[in-house]
């Protein structure tokens, strides 16, 4: 009876290769390799040093075909250059490497036509779930993933439906700070917002629903530029809201770049904060706690939001009993000397 062939790696070396180098079969490799959790570390630590030292690389579309799945995900954030997105994705990878999936990831640039055209074009690469940014997607991208059957975690938002979402109120944590700002005696408060997307357009709703409880919402004080944000645009913004509205008390940022920005050109103007004019930001990035004054934010839980994410895929991707359809991880008002 011949013998089926055995499948070789890019290299031309055998998972029976490996096996026979480390002194275990090639099912032992295999499950080192693919299923960590079944052998022991100090096995499949031995079995990957061979791996190494022979150079072996695991065919993928043999695996594929077995398996019947990709061990990949699709993750689409709107940007590669943004911290938030940054920690969320180190978050994601956490969680999926050990368990031996690849992200595949997709910028959207803010874009819900590049978001969908991404989608579109990974699919070729059948991904075994998606993550994705947001909440507010085209109908053609939710009925590709209804009609894909793709299992699918939203990210950074709660939605009102019962699509699977890890994250936060982004419209309370816009009404804590401006409540926080009201705290401290100012009712002149200004809203800056950049970029525009539903994430920013959600704390504006809370910024005005936190004024209009303590009746000081003037909609003349909402600055709003659709642009990518910088700390540029925050100096620009103060300018041009001071030359505008000279009696502003406060300004609530929508992110600590324009906050960043804004807090630089007070202290270039000689104004005083937070005694003349109180900021606050949002996510509480690392430079938040270095301005002077130190600037007051919101601490968002982004690499916690990437982690639960990725857990609450792999339960659908598992067949297990997901632990909730919503998980709301909440934010934290960081008061520091700006406010």
């Amino acid at each position: 009876m011949s013998r089926k062939p055995r499948l070789r790696s890019g290299t031309g070396v055998t998972m029976h290769d490996v096996g026979q180098a480390a002194g275990v079969s090639a099912i032992t490799v295999s499950r080192a390799l693919h299923s960590p959790e079944r052998v022991s570390t100090a096995l499949r630590e031995k079995i990957l040093q061979v791996v190494e030292q022979l150079g072996y690389v695991p065919n993928r579309s043999a695996r594929q075909l077995a398996s019947a799945r990709s061990h990949t995900v699709l993750v689409l954030i709107p940007s590669l250059s943004n911290t938030v997105f940054i920690d969320a994705l180190a978050g994601i990878e956490s969680v999926l490497q050990p368990a031996g999936y690849q992200m595949l990831i997709g910028n959207t640039h803010y874009s819900d036509s590049e978001e969908l055209a991404l989608l579109r074009a990974y699919l070729q690469h059948s991904p075994d779930g998606l993550l994705v940014t947001g909440l507010n997607q085209l109908p053609a991208f939710r009925q590709i993933v209804a009609q894909q059957a793709l299992p699918a975690v939203y990210m950074m938002d709660l939605s009102e439906d019962d699509r699977p979402c890890v994250g936060f109120s982004q419209e309370a944590a816009g009404a804590s700070m401006t409540r926080h700002l009201l705290e401290r005696g100012k009712c002149r408060i200004a809203f800056l917002g950049a970029q525009l997307d539903e994430r920013v357009i959600k704390r504006l709703h809370g910024y005005r629903l936190a004024l209009q409880e303590a009746s000081c919402h003037d909609p003349a004080l909402e600055w709003l530029n659709p642009s990518p944000s910088s700390m540029q645009m925050g100096a620009d913004m103060l300018d041009a809201l001071l030359a505008a509205h000279p009696d502003c008390d406060g300004i609530f940022c929508c992110n600590d770049d324009l906050a960043i920005g804004a807090i630089a050109r007070c202290q270039q103007r000689g104004i005083a904060v937070p005694a003349q004019l109180a900021i606050g930001g949002f996510n509480d990035l690392q430079a938040a706690a270095w301005t002077t004054p130190a600037l007051s934010s919101i601490a968002t839980p982004r690499f916690d939001i990437g982690v639960a994410a990725a857990r609450l895929l792999l339960q659908q991707l598992n067949g297990e009993a997901m632990t909730s359809q919503k998980l709301d991880l909440g934010f934290q008002l960081k008061i520091r000397g700006s406010s």
